[in-house]
């Protein structure tokens, strides 16, 4: 296997893994919310967590098939994933106020 390839798995692996975890805490704050009001305001964020790390998945699930099958369009896909990973870091980076 490539250098390249493991390193997509790499993400691949961690993004699939932080969706999981992201959705298991989401079931675990809906169920919860009736008897803890505050745990709705963090609902929002959670979602969108959420959203931003499965597109992520998706993205490096499609790049990893590419590379390993040697596709026409793994360029495209390894473009996707670069800019999903941007957005979490965009998302995630400390801000100044």
């Amino acid at each position: 296997m490539r250098p390249f390839t493991v390193l997509i798995g790499i993400i691949l692996g961690s993004a699939a893994s932080i969706t999981f975890g992201l959705g298991a805490v989401l079931i675990v704050f809906a169920v919860l919310a009736g008897e803890h009001p505050d745990l709705k305001r963090e609902m929002p964020q959670l979602v969108g967590s959420l959203a931003a790390f499965a597109g992520m998945t998706a993205a490096s699930a499609g790049s990893f098939l590419g590379q390993i099958k040697a596709r026409p369009w793994r360029g495209w896909a390894h473009l996707a994933t670069a800019a999903c990973l941007g957005l979490v870091v965009l998302l995630y980076w400390p801000r100044s106020n």
